[in-house]
């Protein structure tokens, strides 16, 4: 059993600030790519919500069967839930009608409810106790909630808050600064301000990726959706080879 324990979580990384700055370019480029498939080819939400949702379960499917913490493989699962969180949070915001603030609210509840569910079943919601498939599970189905819920309150802040791209960014990453501040001079507890950062990258993530891609009159620099993707995945993918990762300490 307690091999196994090893096992399962070796597979999550430790949290450092490489952690941060790949996770925020990773949310990134969940913005860009998704609004590449969905917008500059034409697919729309709902066929775009459809392509990565197959993309995030074969990653999610291939995470929890892999032997032991794979840098690149869980990347790869983390974008994927930031494109899949793209497309689904436009999907709702935008297809159904209901609103940025529906949409917040909808997918607010829907992060919560999956962390209190965790919760109860398992007894802690820290990355430090990923140990068991189980456990991972909850995991992932958490960050997608998270991710999802990021993209529709960033777009929330940056259209219908009017705040724009910069001044969304700058809004996100100021809450971003405030809790490293926390983190490192109070005892708020390590897994609510983990989660809040975590969430909180998101949107910051989609304010950037729009502020790349959208046109100059929107507020935005009017590159093209793919070659920022691309020059954002390539960055991703230098920072695993230049900065190795080493799997999280189990919590005792």
């Amino acid at each position: 059993m307690h091999a196994n324990t090893r096992q399962a979580f070796s597979k999550v990384p430790e949290v450092t600030l490489i952690f941060w700055i790949i996770k925020v370019a990773a949310t990134t480029l969940g913005e860009t790519g998704g609004d590449a498939v969905s917008m500059s080819l034409n697919l729309g939400y709902l066929i775009g919500t459809g392509i990565f949702a197959v993309i995030f379960f074969a990653a999610v499917i291939l995470q929890m069967y892999a032997k032991k913490f794979q840098p690149f493989l869980y990347w790869t699962t983390i974008i994927a839930t930031t494109t899949l969180g793209t497309t689904l949070a436009d999907f709702a915001d935008r297809s159904l009608g209901i609103g940025y603030p529906g949409g917040t609210a909808l997918l607010l509840t829907l992060l919560l409810t999956s962390l209190w569910v965790w919760h109860r079943t398992l007894g802690s919601v820290s990355i430090n106790t990923v140990s068991t498939p189980q456990a991972e599970l909850f995991y992932w189905i958490t960050i997608m909630f998270s991710q999802t819920l990021g993209t529709a309150l960033g777009d929330w802040a940056a259209d219908s808050m009017g705040l724009g791209y910069a001044g969304g960014a700058l809004v996100f990453g100021s809450l971003l600064a405030l809790i490293a501040v926390a983190y490192y001079r109070t005892t708020i507890s390590r897994t609510t301000l983990f989660w809040a950062a975590f969430i909180l990258t998101r949107p910051l993530g989609a304010v950037v990726g729009d502020m790349l891609d959208k046109p100059v009159d929107h507020g935005g620099l009017a590159l093209s959706r793919f070659t920022a993707s691309g020059v954002i995945l390539a960055f991703i993918v230098a920072c695993i080879l230049v900065f190795p990762q080493r799997a999280a300490k189990e919590q005792h």
